[in-house]
């Protein structure tokens, strides 16, 4: 009885360790197929949150911005800038965050801007259309 009971159970961790096995390479091959997938502009997205310390998504949270483009993240940068201006009771952190984001954002679409030209589909001065953020005020 126990020379069966020790065979089912070694069967049993067998098939476990099997199926765990083969479910460890496929997510390992989802991986790396998303990861090719990505490309290098997921790779120079990523390094740009980690020198910057935010995140996209969280760069377009904090601009209000749905769809990437120069033009709307301008807007907003300015409308919030102007709003967290200390000198009419704003926040120096919240502008300083809004100033951060637009970096954020200003470096993902020269990122973008820089593979579309590698691709051949846009002029190379495109990046010329993006204005640098308002310095912080530094006699606060």
């Amino acid at each position: 009885m126990d020379k069966y009971l020790a065979q089912i159970i070694v069967m049993g961790v067998q098939v476990v360790g099997r199926a765990s096995s083969r479910a460890l390479r496929q997510e390992f091959a989802a991986s790396q197929a998303a990861a090719n997938a990505r490309g290098r502009s997921g790779h120079q997205s990523a390094a740009a949150s980690n020198l910057s310390g935010l995140r996209l998504q969280e760069a377009q949270q904090i601009l209000n911005i749905s769809k990437l483009s120069p033009e709307e993240v301008q807007k907003n940068y300015e409308h919030l800038f102007k709003v967290n201006n200390k000198s009419v009771c704003g926040s120096f952190y919240l502008q300083s965050k809004v100033v951060h984001a637009k970096e954020r954002l200003d470096e993902e679409l020269r990122i973008q801007a820089q593979e579309d030209r590698e691709k051949g589909q846009l002029p190379k001065n495109v990046t010329a259309g993006l204005s640098p953020p308002h310095p912080l005020p530094h006699n606060l």
